[in-house]
């Protein structure tokens, strides 16, 4: 066990709220009410045609004579005039693989003759849909108009402005016409999707037609907004309404927007139906420690029915005042649906020293753990994804990934370079993320391609160049260009930009600041150094240039992957620059007063820092500095961590502090207490990271593993408003799943089974992995997931099949799908004991015992595995059984059963001398089995074994698919081949998540029947 070590160094920090109300989210991120994440793009035109999201995609205007015209009750609007020719075109890219779209725009004609377009959207003039001036909507799909409004009296008026909005919702079928805030038109039974419009070659022209060349407009144009969600009529009349008061701040929203099916809360629903009785439970725990409520209980069930444990909800305290004392107190649950109210006695026990698990694991290097086919020779799903990340990144130009860094450093570009896009384009603030993951990428599949020499020289190649190219431009900085110039190494004294006097983040071609002998020794970006400052100084997020967007966490990226370069390969100068870089921010935060970290870390998103807790522990660990370890503290996020800045509670006392928070922004900070615990010893690091995933794991997973996803607030990337309430505010429109906090998850979900050998610890990564993870991936290409939606009758939507524009999502797809064995096979410090985690065809070979373990199976399309020793040793086998695996499990050792007593959710251990051509043999039978929505039992995943079983939709749906199932065996009313892993239920085709591309249902609304 590991004893209590004071940390030394102050820990300030705190955390970012998600909640639309907090004053500080003065950015694009809840504009009007409705996040970001929604928003496709956002065209102001009050002075260019510049996308204000975070998505740059900027728009370009055509014709002569471009006039920029002030109009009440704006400032500047543009003017477009069919004489001059002026039209706007949107980026074709925008609305590409969108399943639903909506439309806002300010209007104000300027003439009324007839053939003018307001806008005009398709793939070219034969499948295209337009507005026109009138207000009259038109549809035309293979050169035939299929839809069209009726060219009612209510018509955009002349010469005043009228707020205008198109609203294409797929799940409805459903085709809305918006003026001024209220609904003019609705066309019902729209057989017509966006993908018979649109392809990645669109025209979005505002202003003229796709079809003719000669159809202009007279008309002034603000505010042109596109979104991927359908906008309802009270969205539309807020952003009218707050745009007509001048008030371009955040809306707060008090609840969240009713659109999903509703039902009785007083029905039991589901296993609940059958319930006769709940137990009450007891616990214990200490002083100033909220108790860990069992969020699952024993029930009776009526009928001879052998039901699930009953899903309990428990209040969810905000402090711990209930344990401010020694005694007893008493919790009162509550059951979904019933009248059941379980009882959970507290026994509050005087203070004592905390006893926290050392690290007794340790990973085995990607280098000794190779895929393999199945059992039968089939490709599995590891490998095609693998490779389909592998060989395309094989085929990457290391340039692209160059590109800004030298455009920062004002260095000439290399002939043929071109930069990357999305978020690593010209002028956005985020610019660099996606370089610090294509080096953590390139490590690991170097590290995986033993298999290839040719493709382990290719990744060998690109580190080094990368590296190498990084290092010279880190070695610019804070020195003069010449002998004898003048310079800056003074990272605390680094000056505005040459001409300005204030900083700013302005990263346009003829505007971003280039003089690096003024930015400090050790600095390395992709832009300069003022975001970084601008946030010391109290910036908030957004596109303007007095706005930034999360310094600190495109710099963990980057420091992230020089550290893996190095632990993989020992290039001393990827330490080099990781060292230089961890000098520069240490000395900048080490001076800074608690008030100003404080309000730093309290920003959404501009204080986003990903890990760098965890990257500035790691760094300690590395080097030996200790600065670094003070550093790493300075990141603390005091008020999710402690509570406030006397930790009278938060994360290390058990209370939930992270509700409503952006859930990625979060997780890895939580990475990164769990790594300061490591390297510091302190146990309040370790409670705070096993808290967490204990809650995160149990009050706000989803079936595929995925969290977030939240209705309320408004913001499909933050956690619910309230833990266990997925229903009531989660499943937001427009896709819940956010694919990079699933990614993190599972990282910190391996990293505490390094600790605490808990069997839940790698249950939950085999279901993230296989039902997130992998299922996250195109069919034919490594085009990945954003956001995975989870309501019926939706499509997951793929992007970045060339690596050439990436989101957060599509970096962490690059790491995820470069080290997909990384978790099969753990060994113990000493080792001594070898254990297998996850059912993959793999070959692990195991250099400290001289042994190689070969793991053959059709795993999860058969449901046993077989593991071939070859070599000669004693060590414990510690095979894990995981929790779905309740219908028992048959071992055997070189044919021989094994009398062996397991159940569900343990590891089974073979404590032996083994010999070679030792043989195990393990069977766990399938079974299916529902994992419903905590606060709405009826709506309920369906999995068989460890894999998520999903109806194949042919449409959009707006109502949960409805099934019928036998309370006393579920598969009675299932048919199916188990071996190809495609099922029927009532003439409706269920396949696995990981093998679906179209139109899908995730959850079902079932209904058990007796027999």
């Amino acid at each position: 066990m590991k004893p209590t070590k004071l940390i030394i160094g102050t820990i300030l920090s705190c955390f970012s709220f998600c909640l639309s109300f907090v004053h500080a989210q003065e950015g694009n991120q809840i504009l009007d009410g409705i996040g970001e994440t929604g928003m496709i793009s956002r065209y102001i035109l009050d002075r260019d045609a510049k996308d204000w999201s975070r998505n740059t995609l900027h728009a370009r205007i055509y014709g002569s004579n471009i006039k920029f015209d002030k109009s009440e009750p704006f400032e500047k609007v543009l003017t477009l005039s069919a004489e001059n020719q002026n039209y706007v075109a949107i980026p074709g890219e925008a609305v590409e693989g969108e399943e639903s779209l909506s439309i806002s725009a300010w209007v104000n004609l300027k003439s009324t003759e007839k053939n003018q377009v307001l806008f005009d959207f398709g793939k070219d003039g034969r499948n295209h849909f337009y507005v026109e001036a009138s207000g009259q909507f038109h549809l035309i799909k293979d050169g035939n108009e299929i839809y069209k409004t009726s060219n009612s009296n209510k018509s955009i008026p002349k010469d005043e402005w009228a707020h205008l909005a198109l609203v294409f919702d797929a799940p409805s079928k459903s085709i809305f016409a918006y003026l001024n805030g209220k609904q003019i038109e609705k066309i019902e039974q729209v057989e017509v999707e966006l993908d018979d419009l649109f392809t990645h070659e669109n025209k979005l022209y505002v202003g003229r037609s796709i079809p003719t060349s000669d159809s202009y407009l007279n008309a002034s144009i603000h505010d042109f907004r596109l979104y991927r969600i359908p906008l309802s009529e009270s969205q539309i009349e807020v952003i009218r309404d707050n745009a007509l008061k001048g008030n371009t701040s955040v809306t707060k929203r008090e609840k969240p927007r009713d659109d999903l099916p509703q039902f009785d809360p007083n029905k039991p629903q589901l296993y609940n139906q059958y319930l006769v009785g709940v137990s009450d439970v007891a616990v214990e725990t200490t002083v100033g420690v909220l108790p860990r409520l069992p969020r699952y209980v024993l029930g009776d069930y009526k009928n001879g029915i052998d039901g699930p444990k009953v899903r309990v909800q428990w209040p969810a305290p905000t402090n711990n005042d209930n344990v401010a004392q020694v005694g007893t107190y008493e919790v009162i649950g509550k059951v979904s649906g019933t009248d059941f109210k379980p009882k959970a006695k507290v026994v509050v026990k005087g203070a004592q020293a905390s006893v926290t698990p050392s690290r007794t694991l340790e990973v085995f290097p990607l280098s000794q753990v190779f895929l393999n086919m199945d059992a039968h020779g089939y490709q599995t799903k590891f490998i095609e994804n693998r490779d389909k990340f592998i060989n395309t990144l094989a085929n990457t130009n290391p340039d692209s990934f160059l590109y800004m860094f030298r455009n920062a450093f004002g260095q000439e570009q290399p002939e043929g370079a071109i930069p990357l896009g999305v978020w690593d384009s010209q002028e956005t603030k985020l610019r660099g993320h996606a370089t610090g993951h294509y080096l953590t990428a390139l490590a690991q599949a170097y590290a995986s391609t033993g298999y290839d020499k040719n493709l382990q020289s290719n990744f060998q190649q690109k580190m080094d160049y990368m590296v190498e190219v990084l290092h010279q431009l880190s070695r610019l900085s804070g020195r003069p260009t010449k002998e004898g110039g003048e310079s800056i190494a003074d990272p605390t004294a680094v000056p505005p930009g040459p001409g300005k006097s204030t900083f700013d983040s302005d990263l346009s071609e003829n505007s971003i600041r280039t003089d690096y002998w003024n930015w400090g020794k050790g600095f390395i970006s992709a832009y300069p150094p003022d975001q970084f400052i601008m946030l010391e100084n109290g910036a908030t997020y957004g596109t303007q240039p007095t706005q930034i967007w999360a310094p600190y966490y495109t710099l963990h990226k980057l420091l992230a992957g020089l550290m893996d370069i190095y632990e993989i390969t020992g290039n001393q100068k990827a330490l080099e620059i990781a060292e230089g870089m961890g000098n520069w921010v240490y000395a900048r935060l080490s001076l800074l007063p608690t008030e100003t970290l404080i309000q730093m870390w309290n920003t959404y998103i501009a204080g986003e820092f990903g890990g760098m807790n965890e990257a500035m522990a790691r760094l300690n660990r590395i080097t030996g500095e200790p600065n670094f370890l003070k550093v790493a503290q300075l990141f603390d996020n005091i008020k999710m961590f402690f509570g406030d800045a006397e930790h009278s509670h938060g994360l290390a006392s058990n209370v939930d502090t992270f509700r409503g928070l952006h859930a990625n922004q979060h997780i890895p900070q939580i990475l990164g207490s769990l790594e300061i615990y490591r390297d510091s010893n302190a146990p309040e690091y370790y409670q705070i990271a096993d808290n967490f995933w204990y809650k995160a794991r149990n009050d706000y997973m989803y079936s595929i593993g995925g969290v977030a996803g939240a209705r309320n607030p408004t913001n499909a990337e933050c956690f619910v408003a309230q833990p266990g309430t997925l229903y009531e505010n989660g499943l937001s429109s427009g896709g819940q799943n956010e694919t990079c906090a699933t990614y993190n998850m599972l990282k910190l979900t391996k990293n505490l089974f390094l600790f605490d050998q808990r069997t839940e610890f790698m249950d939950y990564y085999e279901r993230g992995l296989y039902n997130h993870i992998l299922a996250s991936v195109a069919a034919d290409s490594p085009a990945n997931t954003y956001h995975v939606p989870l309501r019926p009758g939706s499509i997951k939507r793929f992007g970045n099949a060339d690596m050439t524009g990436f989101t957060c999502c599509n970096g962490t797809a690059l790491e995820s799908s470069t080290k997909l064995q990384n978790s099969i096979y753990f060994k113990s410090l000493d080792n001594n004991e070898l254990y297998v985690n996850l059912f993959v065809p793999s070959t692990l070979e195991w250099k400290e015992k001289g042994i190689m373990v070969d793991q053959r199976t059709a795993f999860p399309k058969e449901d046993h595995t077989q593991l071939v020793i070859s070599g000669k040793g004693k060590f414990d086998l510690k095979v894990r059984v995981p929790e779905w695996a309740t219908k028992g499990v048959l071992v055997k050792v070189n044919g021989k059963e094994e009398k062996i007593e397991t159940s569900a959710g343990s590891y089974l251990s073979l404590n032996r001398k083994w010999k070679n051509g030792d043989v195990v043999d393990i069977k766990m039978p399938f079974q299916f089995h529902l994992d419903p929505i905590m606060d709405q039992q009826n709506i309920a995943s369906l999995f068989y074994g460890p894999i998520l079983l999903v109806a194949q939709e042919t449409e959009a749906r707006t109502d949960w698919r409805k099934i019928s199932l036998d309370a006393n065996d579920l598969g009675k009313t299932i048919q199916g081949d188990p071996s190809t892993y495609e099922f029927t239920i009532d003439g409706i085709t269920f396949k696995p998540f990981y093998e679906t591309y179209g139109r899908h249902s995730v959850y079902l609304d079932v209904s058990l029947i007796s027999q």
